[in-house]
């Protein structure tokens, strides 16, 4: 999976002399978090956040009036609050990539460039309806995990008999049980008219199934 198969190409962008009155109305206009802040030439120069926004409007309040902070913010253009050192993707970075990014620097969005212009961008809540998309995560879908030792083999083990019991897997997920060196979790995503039945069959076949929330993990380590 690709940043450029999942970030929002239909831009609101801003330029630098744009007011900041104006900033915040096209924001909430469309319901968004981020505005990229461009030359004539769809070239990146900034970004602003709604956090940007909050913070021009909490800065002076303690010791202006109303009237006295309203027209500051009439004056002040985007430039005076944007960030102007912006972390990017373009559209051939993997998508695990960008959530790397962003997590590391606890940003909320990254504008996508490429030929030195702007062409996108994807956001955090773009990138947990990828994860929701991979998880199979759907009204009619169950989810069981097994916990195993890290082995070759026991994905096909698992799709093996899924296929003979005729069962459809939606999504299979593996992730390291914290706390538990060398065992992962598989979490595997069925319809939910097949959940019991397939857990039944991988407990059947010595498989350490749960279905539900359990404190204590002891008793499922094969």
């Amino acid at each position: 999976m690709y940043v450029g198969w999942h970030m929002k190409t239909n831009l609101v962008t801003v330029s630098p002399d744009t007011p900041v009155l104006k900033a915040r109305e096209i924001m909430n206009t469309k319901k968004i978090s981020h505005l990229p802040v461009t030359d004539g030439k769809a070239r990146l120069l900034g970004i602003v956040t709604d956090r940007d926004l909050k913070e021009a409007w909490a800065s002076p309040a303690s010791t202006l009036s109303v009237y006295e902070l309203t027209y500051v913010l009439q004056k002040l253009k985007v430039e005076a609050i944007m960030t102007k050192k912006v972390l990017t993707a373009t559209p051939d970075m993997t998508i695990e990539r960008a959530a790397s990014i962003l997590h590391a620097h606890r940003i909320g969005a990254l504008p996508v460039i490429q030929n030195d212009k702007v062409v996108g961008i994807i956001t955090s809540t773009d990138l947990m309806e990828v994860l929701l998309q991979a998880l199979g995560m759907s009204e009619d879908s169950g989810r069981m995990f097994i916990i195993a030792k890290d082995r070759i083999g026991i994905l096909a083990e698992v799709g093996r008999a899924m296929q003979e019991a005729g069962i459809n897997i939606r999504s299979v997920m593996t992730l390291p049980l914290k706390g538990f060196e060398d065992f992962w979790q598989l979490i595997v995503r069925v319809n939910q008219a097949s959940l019991e039945k397939a857990a039944q069959i991988l407990g059947d076949r010595g498989f350490k199934v749960i279905t539900k929330y359990v404190e204590d993990l002891t008793p499922y380590l094969p």
